[in-house]
């Protein structure tokens, strides 16, 4: 057992998967945190969260040279109220002073590889259609076919196809004006690549990524099934920016990726939604095969919890060999030590916690086990 993730991570690593068994808990962050302390001085460079690809741009400037507040990065540099994470405002907050007197080729990068949807919601395209199109300098009316913007945001327009706006005249009109877009802000790609320019593209990215999961919104399935393919486009999506993340950072070190467990698995992911199990291709087992032995993913468990009234866990179960194992409040060991076991069965949905499985084990290069939380 150990409490040094430097230990698990081989030197052919430049992404490593550190998941979360449970967001309903502050614990894992607080413990990603100093891990990603240890890894920093490996030679890590940035880190990415579970949080807004477009919205981390916020946070990043902070930690990069200063631009704006803490206050402001936490605000509007995260999606999903993880800003609201205490944790998450120490990370933020100590890389600022990590990069502080540091030049810029040294400096931590902050990331986030996520969508800014949810199962129930999601964004209109329209204002990262706009902020493309202003920096290529076009008149292109973008604000007329968008319409209102709650008219996409309302739980209705992703959990009912007749609701959505994904199949529209309007809808349409869009996936063609950013198509023009892309193809106007591709044959304008500055040598080197401008910040500017990113920026531009990122933005544009996530409206059509938008566009995409709105259409797929459209389309008239039972509610049991709907949950699939969405869960299946968000997760490419992450996949997709983990992937052109890392070549962002590819000459400055590796990067920690922080997300839930099912996310950063190697294999699909099954959760129940609506009385139905839905199984998908997480972010995980869609990088993993491209990147190999780059890959590394650390898999994490929970013995207890008072916050979320979980007990502790039943003597034959992989947590219980985990509470005995680890006797410090946390603990990092490889997968393959842990012996095979019983699933929990006291964990209910609203706890919101994933208990460990054969199969998360086979995916995991290591258990990070926290006793209580």
């Amino acid at each position: 057992m150990s409490q040094d993730i430097r230990d698990f991570v081989t030197p052919a690593c430049d992404l490593l998967g550190l998941g979360e068994p449970t967001h309903a808990i502050p614990d894992f962050a607080e413990v990603r945190n100093e891990l990603f302390a240890q890894l920093a001085d490996r030679g890590f460079g940035s880190i990415a969260l579970e949080t807004d690809r477009v919205a981390a741009l916020v946070a990043n400037d902070y930690v990069q040279d200063g631009t704006g507040t803490l206050d402001l990065a936490m605000s509007e540099g995260f999606s999903h109220v993880f800003g609201t994470v205490e944790a998450n405002k120490r990370l933020i907050a100590w890389m600022r002073e990590y990069n502080e007197n540091r030049p810029p080729e040294d400096r931590l990068s902050f990331h986030g590889f996520d969508t800014q949807t949810e199962n129930t919601s999601a964004p209109s395209p329209r204002r990262y259609l706009e902020y493309a199109r202003d920096f290529l300098g076009l008149d292109v009316d973008i604000a007329g076919p968008a319409g209102d913007d709650e008219r996409w945001g309302r739980t209705e327009a992703v959990m009912d196809a007749a609701s959505s706006i994904g199949a529209t005249a309007d809808a349409y009109r869009l996936r063609a004006i950013a198509a023009e877009l892309l193809t106007a802000l591709r044959s304008r790609k500055p040598e080197p690549v401008t910040d500017a320019w990113s920026r531009a593209e990122l933005h544009l990215m996530a409206g059509i990524d938008l566009l995409r999961y709105h259409r797929q919104c459209a389309e008239p399935l039972e509610p049991g099934e709907r949950y699939m393919p969405l869960s299946a486009i968000r997760d490419a999506i992450m996949a997709r920016n983990l992937l052109e993340i890392r070549a962002a950072e590819a000459g400055r070190g590796a990067t920690l990726v922080f997300a839930h467990n099912l996310h950063l698995r190697r294999q699909p992911s099954t959760m129940r939604m609506a009385g139905t199990d839905v199984t998908w291709f997480p972010a995980g087992a869609l990088v993993a095969p491209l990147l190999g032995d780059r890959y590394t993913f650390v898999a994490t468990s929970l013995g207890h919890s008072e916050a979320i009234a979980l007990r502790e866990p039943e003597p034959d179960t992989y947590e219980a060999f985990l509470q005995k194992h680890v006797t410090t409040d946390w603990g990092l060991l490889p997968a393959s030590e842990v012996p095979p076991a019983s699933v929990r069965t006291d964990p209910v949905q609203r706890q919101g916690y994933f208990p460990l499985g054969q199969g998360i084990l086979d995916d995991a290069d290591a258990i990070l086990h926290v006793r209580g939380g």
